[in-house]
């Protein structure tokens, strides 16, 4: 299915969803993702599902809001499945507890992990509903169906709302999990098609609560002056100019981490105040010098020079397909690059922020939490207290890619709201934020291919460098399985010799995973490098593409060189890696955007693809340039093949947002640092990606599929820095291999 839609379309789309609403569409439950109200008496079958005598039916969403629509599409698997009216459905926003299975809304992996079991979850309901009814009309659960909020008896007509039955149902026996049948794929008449925003008016009206609009009564605010490098600790600073400022009430040391950093509070000193601007008064009178400590010494530039040795130096083998050295040896010609990115941000609009109250030996926190586990069992910890004793409520996210996923921030409002007595919340600003962020690791990669005689490529050697996500948790200094399964170990070539090879890379900063995570990197290399490859074969890049991925067909684990594949915690019997797909996706984008006809219509185009979240996805972008010289992304196309969806227009969103994450990445992103400390500190030195600079349209393509789902949130952006890159060398002839391109373009 193809979706093409201007952006100045937006605001239309936005009255649509509301006006979808006002006619009755599903609703969440009160105004805000933080309310609780109890359900009338009914049926619970399971902890995702209560149907009441009131006929309403309440659909628990386990995992976190922030944009990506979750609320509007997790909860449609269940209604479905039960056969709700959607008009008579509320969504309930889950606190963090392990009853519900995994809620770490990270991964892109809400809907691949929930899909079955919420389904199972929507037709247990509707077996204890149907039993019900069967046994008042006395006749086989057979002959009954479930649609629209009610059962209906195929025989005699008769029928009852699921709020007459629900009193009934709740004493039928809870349906075994061998017993529990699904409907067939036919009958779920929402899922996959378009579905309304279910928190829009929340969203325009102002009702949407987030983390910084919770108010307790007796509540004090603090905002925490932070080392500026990771580590370090303050020597001297004015706590009498701190606290003569009015409302300003407390100054509390925080302790300093320790490595490895896991999720600890970073240190420095918090001011406690009896609101938001007098804290950060506070904060700027305190004059605080600081001892920068072991990562004072940490700089961008030279660091990546030591990268740069690594990937110049053979590594610890990660993938082998027959012999590259001697390949490349023998080579008619070998064409090399090495490419690099740096530190990414995540930058997300809602900066972080946790409230927090401690009464009667137990603990509430209210957070923009993407991990309501992992924040429940790090607050127990940092209080001392048992998990059961801590509930997290999750309120709306504005954004977090990762970054929400980290529990540092709730554990700052803990530890500070035990230290005072009284009901807190943390504050980060923006700068807060970008100097203190979980950083996706910086990068440097080499490639290199040998060419025989007639341009066949014959090897594919691929060098990386980067710290590893580990090093957050055991302070490793060398990439483990789950950094290698994001483009290095699952790319399937149809190339003779492969090899892939890791260097050591320590952490200086926190790292931790951002949208794509090393996907970013490591798709930007290849996708540049198969332009680069293409280039020196004298083929179309589409062509040349075509040609290494090889005929359709599942990649075994030989194939790929590798003893074993963490693919995403999927099974590859699930999930293989398909050749096909990731050939569909590019066949489909570049016939949409005309590929073929680029030269001869006066555009000019950059292509790549990506296989990341077991989904496959490909960009094509047009680059053009604009009055004084500048170079813009006029207009992309993007496909995805993510198996089975639920929710088609988020879907589209996520891909039309990935567009533009990626495009920010390329053109402005990045991290740097100087004597260990964050040079960025806002948006006017750490730029997004402007309404004035977005594509004039971005082309969505949904592949339709009955495969399992896959990812959807985040293999949108890899393909998109490297489409950028080859269409600005196919536009200049300049080849950028070094994020972010801004420099360079005088941008």
């Amino acid at each position: 299915m193809s979706l093409l839609v201007p952006r100045r379309t937006f605001l239309a789309g936005m009255n649509l969803s509301l006006a979808g609403l006002a006619l009755g569409v599903y609703r969440p439950e009160a105004e805000g993702a933080e309310a609780h109200a109890e359900p009338p008496e009914g049926v619970t079958p399971n902890v995702f599902l209560h149907v009441g005598t009131d006929g309403w039916v309440s659909v628990w969403c386990a995992r976190s809001e922030m944009g990506q629509g979750v609320r509007s599409s997790l909860p449609v698997l269940i209604a479905d499945e039960l056969g709700a009216d959607l008009a008579r459905v509320r969504v309930v926003q889950a606190d963090g507890d392990a009853k519900y299975g995994d809620q770490n809304t990270d991964g892109s992996s809400s809907v691949r992990d929930f899909y079955d079991e919420l389904r199972r979850a929507g037709a247990a309901g509707r077996m204890m509903l149907v039993g019900a009814a069967a046994k008042r009309w006395r006749v086989a659960p057979g002959s009954c169906t479930a649609a629209n909020g009610r059962v209906t008896h195929r025989g005699t007509g008769r029928s009852l709302d699921f709020g007459k039955l629900a009193a009934l149902a709740a004493k039928e026996p809870l349906p075994k999990a061998a017993e529990v049948t699904l409907r067939p794929d036919s009958e779920l008449t929402h899922v996959g098609t378009v579905l309304p925003l279910v928190d829009a008016q929340a969203y325009v009206t102002g009702a949407a609560r987030y983390a910084a609009d919770i108010l307790l009564p007796g509540m004090l605010t603090a905002v925490i002056a932070r080392p500026p490098v990771v580590g370090g600790r303050a020597t001297r600073y004015d706590a009498t100019a701190a606290l003569a400022v009015p409302g300003v009430k407390q100054l509390i040391e925080m302790p300093t981490p320790r490595a490895p950093w896991h999720f600890q509070p970073w240190g420095g000193l918090a001011v406690v105040a009896e609101n938001t601007w007098a804290a950060l008064k506070g904060r700027a009178a305190l004059e605080v010098q600081w001892d920068a400590g072991a990562n004072g010494g940490y700089d961008s530039e030279a660091f990546r020079k030591t990268l740069s040795a690594h990937v110049n130096a053979p590594g610890k083998i990660a993938r082998k397909v027959g012999d590259v050295d001697a390949a490349l040896k023998t080579a008619a010609r070998v064409v090399e690059a090495e490419y690099h990115v740096p530190h990414l941000a995540h930058a997300p609009m809602e900066p972080p922020c946790a409230t927090v109250r401690i009464e009667n030996g137990a603990c509430e926190v209210w957070a923009c939490t993407q991990d309501p586990q992992t924040a429940r069992t790090e607050v127990a910890k940092t209080l001392g207290l048992p998990e059961s004793k801590v509930t997290v409520h999750v309120t709306f996210l504005g954004g977090g890619f990762g970054r929400k996923s980290k529990a540092d921030f709730i554990n700052e409002a803990a530890f500070l709201a035990q230290a005072t007595g009284k009901p807190l919340r943390v504050q980060w600003t923006r700068e807060d934020d970008l100097q203190h962020d979980f950083y996706n690791a910086v990068s440097t990669q080499k490639l290199s291919a040998g060419l025989d005689a007639s341009g066949k490529v014959t090897a594919w050697r691929h060098r990386t460098a980067f710290t590893p996500i580990g090093s957050l948790f055991t302070g490793a200094d060398q990439p483990g399985v789950d950094d290698l399964q994001q483009g290095v170990q699952d790319l399937a070539l149809s190339i003779p010799n492969v090899s892939a090879e890791i260097g050591e890379a320590r952490a200086f900063v926190r790292v931790g995973w951002l949208r794509s995570v090393y996907n970013i990197f490591h798709g930007f290399a290849i996708g540049s490098f198969m332009d680069e490859l293409a280039v020196a074969r004298g083929m179309d890049p589409r062509e040349s593409w075509l040609e290494l991925l090889g005929p359709p067909r599942l990649a075994s684990l030989e194939e790929l060189g590798v003893s074993k594949l963490k693919n995403y915690g999927a099974s590859l019997e699930k999930h293989p890696v398909d050749v096909a797909r990731l050939r569909r996706v590019i066949e489909r984008v570049t016939a949409s955007a005309r590929w073929s006809e680029r030269k001869r219509e006066g555009r000019v185009l950059g292509l790549a693809a990506h296989r990341s979240f077991l989904s496959y996805t490909a960009v094509v972008v047009s680059v053009v340039k604009r009055p004084r010289g500048k170079i813009a992304v006029d207009e992309a196309w993007i496909a995805l093949d993510a198996g089975r969806i639920i929710n088609l227009d988020r879907v589209r969103s996520q891909l039309e947002g990935a567009v533009l994450f990626g495009m920010s990445h390329a053109f402005y992103g990045g991290a740097t640092m100087k004597a260990g400390a964050t040079e960025q500190t806002n948006f006017h030195d750490h730029r997004l990606v402007r309404m004035t600079e977005a594509p004039r349209k971005i082309h969505v393509d949904v592949v339709e599929s009955t495969e399992a789902p896959g990812g959807v949130g985040e293999p949108g952006v890899p393909p998109v820095a490297p489409a950028i890159a080859n269409a600005l060398f196919a536009l200049t002839g300049t080849r950028l291999r070094d994020l972010p391109f801004g420099k360079s373009l005088g941008v």
